[in-house]
């Protein structure tokens, strides 16, 4: 039944990550090693087609072996010999039985020979063409194996455990280039067409094996002697080197911090089009999506390409080098992934950089754990390996690795990484390997830490208070863990003062409740609880307001500053804005600065607004845009003529611009700004008529404007006009995704529309519509949406739109059991809130007069 698709279980509260049908996977029996993969193959391009050899050399494990089984979807499979002998085979769509006429003998190598050919692909390989709603499209051919989908685009045993070298020798139209794995060995001219040879001696597993075909532009740099290219659509040379020229340096990092240097003979980029993911680290030829080709006034601050370019290149050690021996296992490589890209902020921009990335990196990890499911980071268990990769192995993966460093100390980390990599370098490894890497090179034994954070689900949620004795001299830490599973860690605790001077002690936290007594000289300033803050966790501060304004304007760590300022703004009050004020002033880091803004904007006072507005000022566009996302929560004349004039006007940062105007449409439908709706949608019309810019990040903006204006038919009109076939891809997943938003507040008969809407968008195939619209289906409140994401559940071919739509059946069937009364409740009580607002403040400026 449709409500038992995701059910609360025996989780502490948490759903279920094991949805119905989920069971255990495990590698398959290994008939032999496959020692090389050949690929032989034509392409027709114009009619998105090929035709080839497989050749697949193995080294039978054991005598007597008189069937192979392979994986191969939807392939079309001709002829299967061995030794030029044809060979009995079935096949059924997805599984290839081969029956040998002679039985392995375990001193004799096969050699299977494979021809096929494939029409029209729908996975594996993507033929990328102009149409007549896109004409200027580039002509491309790409690949993507991960997870299990190499089968999709040639026979092969498709699972992580088998290593093999390969050849991909591609014949295609000139003027086209291909680019594979490993050296360019030969190259053939054959008039019309032309050949490209490709070798990848050292071993990988099938789904790190790529093909991508275009009439690219390359551009060289080297590493040590090495080849470092980009490839990317001709035209877009400078965007290239402006988005990727860091590589080389990044090569260098990483061969430096992981103690080997980088194993393979080059390293390639490609960018291509339409490409379903960010990146992926294919053995020494990464693919990337084109829309991480950055321009000057993107470049400001994006950063996102630049971490993507990190990730991707980790890989090649951390995924490549060692590679996971079964998908349970990916946090390994996708851990270590995700936290290189600290590790490259760190050395491109400091330490404060690098630990707001990981701030915002465990941030993501806390939304799905409380929002979507808990779960182990190794597990078994799904239903296909893809739903594995989420929130939990890149981002909580990353903050293991650096609770992982700051257990050992950076000296003995790093020995244990480049042990790590050394003693399984061109092999699979399990998490196992990495804890046996530990121990070997430090003496270490960091179960515990596995156990806690990698073995099971779940995270510390701490609450701290905190008090003085001064007859005593005695400082009193009270932590309180609130999660049900309680964690046993050793905390570094200090005790501060302002002068520079500081107590650090370490605590062991494993009770629900302990009370910790320091005695001291004096009356410490402020408390630095988990000092640096290595430890994954929630923190709630219950401090005296004067410890907290100390810590926010002292602590050496910008994240203990952030935790200051966000229990600050709970006690809320004059003293509470003045002090935040200050910081949004003043401190030295961003990062600090733009979570201060989104803090003042939760305290419900008019001097709070005017703290807020008067922060647009500052010179970091990243501290701009957290403020004029802040404003939205902020509904009031001046916060409506602020934004408007940044919509007018623009802003340096397309992002900048992008959530003011979010926050323009939100503030609007308030209908407590000076503004009718006329002028607001003429506004963030014109926005849409005039300004693409980079990646239509600003139109978006606009589109995200008019999702908020919930009751206007003229704004839904307008996002519906945005979701047609020919509009650029990313407004018009935009506008596909705002379908759901706006649908809230619409009548019936436009309820309706929407709905029509997407149940045609729901039939198209590209995988990023499909997301779009299972998205915009999730937010609606009626039950007429869960029949379109049934559908969309059972037709998609791709198993993450698969598992987002039946989460949002969930979510849809949750949101419309909320009838209007409730609704009204809520309005009525926002608009209590905001009276209560007005003579909040002026009863503190009465107060602070009266002072």
């Amino acid at each position: 039944m449709l409500h038992e698709l995701m059910h609360d279980t025996d989780n502490n509260g948490y759903k279920s990550f094991e949805l119905p049908g989920a069971r255990p996977h495990y590698n398959p029996d290994r008939p032999g090693q496959v020692e090389h993969i050949a690929l032989d193959l034509i392409f027709d391009i114009p009619n998105q087609s090929y035709r080839g050899t497989c050749k697949i050399r193995l080294n039978p494990v054991r005598n007597q072996i008189d069937r192979l089984t392979l994986d191969a979807v939807n392939l079309n499979i001709e002829k299967i010999t061995i030794d030029n002998v044809s060979q009995p085979f079935d096949y059924d769509g997805e599984l290839l039985n081969i029956q040998l006429k002679q039985p392995t003998k375990i001193a004799e190598r096969i050699e299977l020979v494979i021809a096929y050919h494939v029409e029209k692909p729908q996975r594996g390989i993507y033929f990328i063409a102009p149409d007549e709603h896109y004409p200027n499209k580039p002509t491309q051919v790409w690949t993507q194996g991960e997870d299990e989908d190499s089968r999709f685009w040639f026979p092969c045993f498709d699972y992580p455990g088998q290593l093999a070298t390969s050849e991909i020798r591609v014949e295609i139209p000139k003027p086209f280039i291909a680019v594979s794995n490993g050296d360019l060995i030969a190259t053939e001219d054959k008039g019309d067409t032309h050949i490209f040879h490709w070798y990848q001696r050292e071993i990988h597993p099938t789904y790190l094996m790529t093909l991508a075909i275009g009439d690219f532009a390359e551009l060289r740099d080297e590493w040590n002697g090495k080849p470092v290219t980009y490839y990317v659509e001709k035209g877009r040379e400078d965007q290239a080197r402006l988005s990727m020229s860091k590589t080389p340096r990044m090569i260098e990092f990483y061969s430096q911090k992981y103690g080997y240097s980088y194993a393979f003979p080059k390293y390639a980029q490609v960018c291509v089009d339409d490409f379903i993911f960010g990146g992926m680290e294919n053995t020494s030829t990464t693919l990337l999506t084109d829309r991480c080709l950055l321009d000057e006034r993107a470049a400001i601050d994006n950063r996102s390409t630049e971490s993507l370019v990190a990730h991707e290149l980790a890989h090649q050690w951390f995924g490549d080098l060692i590679v996971i021996k079964h998908w349970s296992h990916a946090w390994i490589k996708e851990g270590m992934a995700s936290y290189a890209e600290v590790m490259w902020f760190e050395e491109e921009y400091g330490r404060e950089e690098a630990l707001y990335y990981l701030l915002g990196q465990a941030r993501q990890y806390l939304d799905e754990d409380s929002s979507r499911y808990r779960r182990s980071l190794v597990t078994h268990v799904y239903r296909e390996a893809i739903e594995l990769y989420d929130r939990h192995i890149y981002e909580k993966g990353s903050c293991v690795y650096h609770m992982i460093r700051a257990e050992l100390g950076d000296e003995l980390f790093y020995s244990a990484i480049a042990t790590f990599l050394k003693d399984n370098a061109h092999r699979t490894v399990e998490t196992i390997d990495l804890l046996r890497a530990i121990e070997k090179t430090t003496g270490r034994n960091l179960t515990f830490l596995f156990d806690q954070y990698v073995y099971r689900g779940g995270h510390p949620d701490f609450k701290l208070g905190y008090s003085y004795d001064a007859d005593s001299n005695l400082a009193k830490i009270t932590v309180t863990q609130t999660q049900p599973d309680l964690f046993d860690l050793r905390i570094p605790i200090a005790l501060r003062y302002i002068d520079g001077d500081s107590k650090l002690l370490k605590v062991r936290v494993h009770e629900k409740e302990q009370s910790f007594y320091f005695p001291c000289d004096r009356k410490p300033d402020f408390i630095s609880f988990d000092v640096d803050n290595y430890h994954l966790k929630t923190v709630t501060l219950e401090y005296p307001l004067p410890e907290l304004k100390a810590q926010l304007q002292h602590d050496p760590d910008p994240v203990s500053r952030i935790y200051a300022a966000q229990a600050i703004a709970k006690k809320g009050g004059l003293e509470a804005v003045k002090a935040l004020s200050e910081a949004l002033q003043n401190d030295p880091f961003w990062g600090v600065r733009a979570e201060v803004a989104e803090s003042l904007a939760t305290i419900k006072l008019d001097q709070a607004v005017e703290a807020v507005l008067a922060g647009l000022s500052d010179p970091e566009a990243r501290v701009r845009k957290s403020i004029v996302t802040s404003l939205a929560q902020i509904a009031t004349p001046e916060s409506y003529k602020a934004l408007a004039t940044i919509v007018e006007k623009g802003d340096a940062s397309y992002y900048t611009e992008a959530a003011a105007l979010r926050s323009f449409g939100k503030v609007a439908a308030s209908g407590l700004s000076d503004s009718s709706e006329a002028d607001t949608l003429s506004l963030i019309d014109s926005v849409l008529k005039q300004r693409q810019g980079w990646n239509e990040i600003v139109r978006a903006g606009a589109i995200g404007a008019l999702s908020q204006l919930k009751t206007s038919e003229s704004a839904l009109n307008l996002i519906l006009d945005y979701t047609q076939p020919g509009v650029p891809q990313p407004l018009r997943l935009a506008a596909i995704r705002a379908l759901g938003a706006i649908s809230t507040g619409q009548d019936k008969l436009n309820l309706e529309r929407i709905l029509d809407r997407l149940k045609v968008l729901s039939r198209e195939t590209f995988f990023l519509t499909q997301v779009a619209v299972a998205v915009a289906l999730g937010q609606m409140e009626t039950t007429k949406a869960i029949a379109v994401l049934q559908s969309l559940a059972d037709q998609t071919p791709d198993g993450r739109v698969r598992r987002i739509a039946e989460e949002s059946i969930q979510t849809v069937q949750k949101n419309a059991g909320s009838d209007k009364a409730l609704k009204q409740l809520r309005e009525e009580l926002d608009q209590l809130k905001q009276e209560n607002q007005d003579l909040k403040s002026r009863l503190e400026n009465l107060e602070a007069k009266a002072k």
